[in-house]
């Protein structure tokens, strides 16, 4: 159980939410929704102590088991199945088995045998006491539902793509215990529709508290019994025990409500100000208008605010400079992780305003190859062609080409040199960065944030060619709306790796390249059922 009291959350100066209280019991499965950089990571890293509150107290007892956006926590030495099982401390455990299993194996004589089998015992019994060989089973059964192949189970975490690696931490949290409370940061990133609705199988019979952050809104419809709606113009959560759909009702019902009694009392106060106008001009009724004027006064003070307008980055990307006919092209590139080969001779030519989708599950060496279309990096053969005029612009589904160190403004100005810093702070400002907001280190931003910075720095890069990996990731409706209208419009060429069927309809792709085959073909709606498999 979670219990917070008078918490206040700031991002630097900027107050997020005050005095805010609540308490996640088992049972409770909370939507927490509202528009990007409103303070839901941030409120949900204060849940599970990875934050502060600036004021206020959280307060947890029993287990709470934490997946954060960033997926690069792990060391990437560990394999994936350690990596599970140390939700339960039984990694550890099964190194120390391995290890006394080897020594019995190279035992050199009768002594050495003996404390083998003495080692092998202890750490058996360790084992055993954590669920031995039946939490080992289900571990994989976990990393199975979310898509994880049994391939890259003893695979290290460092040799995964960033969606398996998702995947590896979400499987470690749901594997840590069905009775501690779940707090879940966009957990359906990188999932196909298959392990979307294993996840919601799962969620819907975990017996613990769950706190989750996620613009799916199906989840939200089949998993939440309680909604928390971040207010960022009041700094406030309204709160709603009822499910996704009946809070939308009751939201719009809200709005609707409001909006009859500002029309009427609007018209009240009107009438009475016009009647009050017309009777202060005699000195026997000055009085009765000067009364009458303060009440209408009152009529409108004593309305429910109104609710201001979110704000929407107004997203776009940047003009293209001239190029040749066919600005970027890969011959026989190839790639491999930890033995297993992600790229096998892909070739590729793109052509000067072309738009290409790259399909394939994860782990099939989509952002692989556009990190090495990128520069990012290098490829074990084949080579990467720049035609004639290239500029590259990269959007990385991990913000890989944010420093997290830097600052908001830092990192802008470092993409864009040659803007100065008024014009920094204007494109920062119509990405709804602004005031303090532009002097937060990136690090430090939520993956909506991110997003909506790394496409800043696309703005004045005069990119032909942009390599757009996810770019929808992390996004509220009406972000997401912005970016996709850009990319709509966008003239330049475009290549990118997606499983939203959103942005395959703004991208109109006129190519596909089917991984790790490496196949190319016109594209079809026939492909379109592989997009939310990508």
């Amino acid at each position: 159980m979670i219990t917070v009291r008078g918490v206040e959350l700031r991002a630097g100066a900027r107050l997020l939410l005050s005095d805010i209280s609540f308490t996640v019991s088992p049972g409770d499965r909370i939507g927490l929704v509202g528009r990007n950089g409103a303070g839901k990571t941030t409120l949900m890293t204060a849940l599970a102590g990875r934050a502060r509150p600036a004021a206020g107290t959280v307060t947890r007892t029993g287990p709470a088991g934490f997946l954060a956006q960033d997926s690069r926590a792990a060391d990437p030495a560990v394999t994936v199945t350690d990596r599970i099982l140390s939700a339960r401390g039984l990694d550890r455990a099964l190194r120390h088995l391995r290890a006394a299993e080897a020594a019995m194996a190279g035992a050199g004589g009768p002594a050495a045998l003996e404390r083998a089998m003495n080692a092998y015992a202890r750490a058996e019994a360790v084992f055993q006491a954590g669920g031995g060989y039946a939490a080992e089973a289900e571990a994989a059964r976990v990393a199975a539902g979310l898509g994880l192949p049994d391939r890259v189970l003893g695979q290290p975490v460092g040799t995964l793509s960033g969606g398996q690696r998702r995947r590896a931490e979400l499987a470690r949290i749901l594997f840590a215990g069905h009775d501690g409370t779940l707090l879940l940061d966009e957990p359906t990133n990188h999932l196909d529709a298959d392990s979307v609705a294993w996840l919601r199988t799962f969620l819907q019979g975990h017996r613990g508290g769950l706190v989750v952050i996620s613009h799916d809104t199906d989840l939200l419809a089949d998993v939440v019994n309680r909604v928390f709606h971040l207010d960022a113009g009041r700094a406030t959560i309204d709160i709603h025990n009822t499910g996704w759909q009946t809070y939308l009702d009751q939201r719009r019902a809200d709005e609707r409500r409001r909006s009859r009694e500002r029309a009427n009392a609007e018209r009240k106060a009107a009438a009475l100000h016009a009647q009050a106008d017309r009777m202060k001009a005699r000195v026997a009724t000055a009085v009765v208008a000067k009364s009458m004027a303060r009440r209408a006064d009152r009529m409108l003070a004593e309305l429910e605010p109104a609710r201001r307008t979110e704000k929407v980055a107004r997203i776009r990307l940047p003009e293209p400079q001239p190029c040749g006919r066919m600005p970027l092209g890969a011959v026989a590139l190839t790639k491999s992780y930890g033995g297993h080969q992600v790229l096998d001779g892909v070739d590729l030519a793109v052509d000067r305003g072309s738009r290409l989708v790259v399909l394939g599950l994860n782990g099939a060496g989509k952002t692989t190859l556009l990190r090495i279309l990128a520069g990012e990096q290098e490829p074990d053969s084949g080579r990467v062609v720049h035609g004639h005029g290239l500029r590259l612009g990269y959007f990385a589904q991990e913000h890989d080409t944010l420093a997290r160190e830097r600052s908001v403004r830092e990192n802008l100005a470092g993409a864009a040199p040659h803007l100065t810093d008024g014009e920094v702070r204007r494109v920062l400002g119509a990405f709804l960065f602004t005031g303090d907001d532009a002097d937060k280190p990136a690090g430090v931003l939520s993956g909506g944030e991110k997003t909506r910075l790394a496409l800043a720095g696309l703005v004045h890069s005069g990119a032909n060619v942009l390599l757009l990996d996810e770019p929808t990731n992390n996004l509220d409706p009406a972000s997401r709306g912005e970016v996709l209208a850009a990319v709509g419009s966008y003239p330049g060429a475009i290549v990118m790796v997606t499983h939203d069927a959103g942005a395959i309809d703004a991208l109109r792709p006129d190519r596909v390249l089917l991984l790790p085959d490496a196949d190319e073909d016109l594209w079809s709606e026939d492909y379109r059922d592989l997009v939310t498999l990508a």
